[in-house]
């Protein structure tokens, strides 16, 4: 049925004269696998849709605002909400053919017009706004990398008291050092190649490396106990920040492999490295642009360099480039 909820097609037109933005077909196979994946338990939101016909409402006995709504199967339709929905549904029907008997919630609304139609995509999406990223895991259960890390957040007394779980950016008056978001980066790249597939074990090892990690960063336990201010320490400190979290994640995994039996004594030299944001020479360029912390890869790739060289660890071969382009470029 969905099929004869068509969309004109739009792409040549300027948007002016278009009543939906142009469907961007990178989205599709991406909605599609998440249906393909979860064929019990996905969830849609309604589609909205304008009908360009004369329709014929019948009230149901004793009602007048409920009863059944008779569009012609020859009316032409407008999608004003869910336009990568209906496309990736269908999609999906190529793959499962049995998924054609499912369900979906549908608004339609009497077209009365292009100005009309472009006025409802703007109403529609004025006050959409996406959860922030760290929510986002936090509410994902699918997700076995965020449950790795939530898990282990969860089970330390230490970190739950520094990890905000909501938010994807901290206020300056936050007490907490780290967010969820960032705290996932960090264990995800922590036991890649290295996970079990048993989330217990996995997020005990990541817990481990983490707390030991917390023991070599006395500012880290002085925030958590309120005794320093959180914007103080992320003001003065590389190390408070989540490129320094991935980081110290990226270099573990290296670490956790060479040396599984006895990475807690090589660890402790993080502390030799000056962690403060006005040691220039060090962090410049390399973590921090013009002074500023610098969240792009080939920086995350730079600051864990500067792990890895003072812990004695291996750079692989990308590492190896950046650093050798980095060096280079005389920063």
């Amino acid at each position: 049925m969905l099929r004869q909820i068509s969309i004109f097609d739009e792409d040549e037109l300027p948007p002016e004269l278009r009543a939906q933005r142009t469907l961007n077909k990178g989205r599709i196979p991406e909605i599609s696998g998440y249906i393909l994946d979860n064929p019990d338990d996905y969830v849609f939101s309604a589609l909205t849709v304008s009908i360009d016909s004369d329709v014929d409402f019948e009230p149901l006995p004793g009602q007048d605002k409920l009863g059944l709504l008779k569009v012609p199967m020859e009316a032409r339709f407008i999608i004003n909400d869910g336009q990568h929905r209906r496309a990736a549904i269908i999609e999906a029907l190529e793959h499962r053919p049995e998924l054609a008997h499912e369900t979906i919630a549908v608004v339609f609304f009497l077209d009365i017009g292009l100005e009309r139609c472009q006025q409802m995509f703007a109403d529609l999406n004025r006050y959409a706004i996406r959860p922030s990223r760290s929510l986002g895991l936090l509410y994902d259960h699918r997700n076995d990398k965020a449950r790795l890390a939530k898990l282990v957040i969860m089970k330390s007394e230490f970190f739950r008291d520094i990890v905000d779980m909501e938010k994807s950016s901290l206020a300056k008056r936050s007490r907490k050092l780290f967010t969820l978001s960032a705290f996932y980066n960090a264990c995800a790249d922590l036991v890649n190649g290295m996970a079990t597939g048993n989330l217990v074990e996995d997020a005990n090892l990541a817990r481990r490396f983490w707390e030991a990690v917390a023991k070599h960063f006395p500012a880290w336990g002085q925030v958590r106990e309120g005794r320093l201010p959180a914007s103080e320490v992320r003001e003065g400190f590389i190390h408070s920040h989540g490129i320094a979290l991935q980081a110290l994640g990226k270099a573990g995994n290296t670490l956790l492999k060479n040396y599984p039996e006895n990475w807690e004594e090589k660890l402790k030299n993080i502390e030799k490295i000056d962690w403060s944001r006005a040691n220039a020479k060090l962090w410049e360029g390399r973590t921090l642009i013009g002074g500023k912390i610098s969240k792009v890869t080939t920086n995350v790739i730079l600051t864990t360099n500067a792990i890895k060289k003072t812990l004695s660890l291996p750079l692989n071969e990308e590492e190896k480039r950046v650093e050798d382009n980095f060096l280079k470029s005389g920063r």
